[in-house]
């Protein structure tokens, strides 16, 4: 019967760390950022909320001067609204 030689089996293990320890190394990095992305996946994924919660916002509790800023943006089909000049500072970058 063959004898296991420890000595045979250490040096072929360090034969293929030497060899391979950079792909090896990679290999446990994306492991390991996988486990990560994939754990915070399902905490964010995770409802902790009881059945009975019920929000503190009220829907449509929006205040009137914040309805007048609404209205008072410009839609992306309509026109631009006019540039505005500065005299202090110029804009390399502007036409």
């Amino acid at each position: 019967m063959a004898t296991i030689n420890s000595t045979r089996i250490r040096s072929s293990f360090r034969t293929i760390i030497r060899r391979y320890h950079l792909t090896i190394f990679v290999l446990v990095v994306l492991i390991l950022l996988t486990v990560a992305v994939l754990m915070l996946s399902n905490i964010l994924n995770d409802a902790t909320l009881a059945d009975d919660y019920t929000s503190p916002i009220q829907a449509g509790s929006i205040d009137e001067t914040t309805l007048q800023r609404i209205d008072a943006l410009h839609t992306s089909d309509g026109p631009y609204p006019a540039p505005t000049s500065t005299a202090t500072r110029s804009n390399p970058f502007g036409e």
